[in-house]
């Protein structure tokens, strides 16, 4: 017998560097070790850079990847990002009409898997599963919210007819869904409020790519070599590395590091891309900053020598977009046991884990694995990089390792990949099945992990 399909669609997908494509590609690498057959329609270009091209299909770790043209033509514009998904998503209804696999006998099925990237995603898989009579179930991995975000960034009205639009369809794709899942308590109630799907919603946080991230001692670094900031005895690096989007502003960290332009003794690395990276630019061409460095995004088999180059990581946060995104940069910063600079409103998912009020019953994550600057406070985020520069090694290094121990007892891959790929086979079995057991043994294990 023929194994159930799970069919994704994601407008980002692997090789290409976005955290969406590299936690999509985890989960169906995951689900294809699982015994299903999981097909991926996704961009054949870059989503950051449309000039990269991708085969038009490949197998990736037990995974059908077919990749479709005029899918992606960069972030330059909300219109031109809008023409490239309204064209994906034409494509993936197209493609995903014909799929086998998705739909069959209730309680005996394969699924569709659509995440908000992007938005229009959800409405080519409720046609989907229209057009296979409403018995494709859909689960809903919710990476992001608009309208929300762009209300809250100003981009369009709350009672805009996009803004409607796309709220009727959260509420369709709420209501349709087997399942929901989004990453953090404040995304829930900002999906709850547009339609209580609490009985079907889990909360579970992005993991961190450890198959590709460790710590790596400054003095054994080869990212550190290449770019003069010295060994153990060299540079303080602050650095930030992932998307620099709208939502996550950088101004008030940027006008602090411009104070210590003169300071040989730290380096300010932006490592990315996104619409604020010429923010950066701007900033270090316009007050001639050496120690200021802007990098493209770093590959990722070598992600473990870049994010261990830093002795601290910013992540920011805007003070609108709590509840609306996710950034998930925070988890590799931890990963390879380095301390975090928050920039953002308290509170958010994020200053949970700086303040170490998530690790309430673990005295080891009871203590702070970093700081925190609200937005406008430019002397508190000078105050910050001095005391950077001058702690002691021995304090920025226990702080990176209560960092590591949270993701090593309660954020990795194993742990959150697995609970992730529980929900999506969740009802999809008969009872009694060896599959639905299986499950229900991997959930246990989950749980008791």
């Amino acid at each position: 017998m023929a194994p159930p399909t799970l069919l994704i669609l994601s407008q980002v997908y692997v090789p290409d560097p976005a955290s969406v494509g590299q936690h999509m590609a985890d989960a169906a690498a995951e689900m294809s070790r699982r015994g299903w057959r999981v097909r991926v329609l996704t961009s054949a270009s870059g989503y950051n850079d449309p000039s990269i091209k991708y085969k038009p299909f490949e197998i990736i770790d037990g995974v059908e990847v077919k990749r479709l043209p005029l899918s992606s033509f960069g972030k330059k514009s909300l219109p031109i990002r809008a023409l490239a998904a309204f064209l994906f998503m034409a494509q993936t209804i197209l493609h995903g009409v014909f799929t086998r696999g998705i739909s069959g006998p209730k309680g005996n099925s394969g699924a569709i898997l659509v995440s908000t990237s992007p938005p229009m995603c959800i409405i080519a898989a409720l046609i989907i599963r229209l057009a296979r009579f409403g018995r494709a179930p859909i689960k809903f991995w919710v990476m992001d919210i608009n309208p929300d975000q762009l209300i809250s960034l100003g981009k369009i009205g709350p009672n805009s007819l996009p803004a409607r639009l796309m709220n009727f369809f959260n509420r369709r794709i709420l209501a349709a869904s087997a399942d929901v899942v989004v990453l953090d308590k404040f995304m829930a109630k900002t999906m709850n409020d547009k339609k209580n799907v609490a009985d079907k919603m889990a909360i579970l946080p992005p993991w961190p790519h450890e198959d590709s991230i460790e710590p790596i001692a400054h003095d054994d670094n080869p990212f550190r070599k290449a770019h003069n900031l010295g060994g153990n005895s060299g540079k303080r690096v602050i650095m930030y590395s992932g998307n620099h989007g709208i939502a996550l502003p950088l101004e008030t960290f940027l006008k602090a590091a411009i104070r210590f332009k003169d300071d040989p003794r730290v380096a300010f690395l932006f490592i990315g891309d996104g619409v604020r990276k010429k923010e950066v630019e701007a900033a270090i061409r316009e007050h001639s900053l050496t120690n200021m460095l802007s990098l493209p995004y770093q590959p990722l088999s070598t992600l473990r020598f870049s994010l261990s180059a830093a002795d601290a990581h910013l992540v920011s946060v805007g003070n609108e977009s709590v509840g609306t995104i996710h950034p998930c940069k925070i988890y590799g910063a931890m990963a390879v046991a380095r301390p975090i600079v928050l920039l953002a409103p308290n509170p958010c998912h994020v200053s949970d884990l700086v303040s170490g009020e998530r690790g309430q019953e673990d005295r080891e994550t009871r203590e702070p694995i970093g700081w925190h600057i609200p937005h406008g406070d430019i002397d508190r985020a000078e105050q910050i990089i001095r005391e950077i520069i001058e702690a002691p090694p021995e304090k920025l290094a226990a702080m990176g390792r209560r960092a590591r121990h949270v993701i090593e007892t309660q954020l990795s891959k194993p742990h959150l990949c697995g609970q992730f790929c529980d929900a999506l086979e969740r009802g999809l079995k008969p009872a009694g099945s060896r599959n639905a057991r299986n499950a229900d043994t991997r959930s246990a294990a989950s749980a008791a992990a």
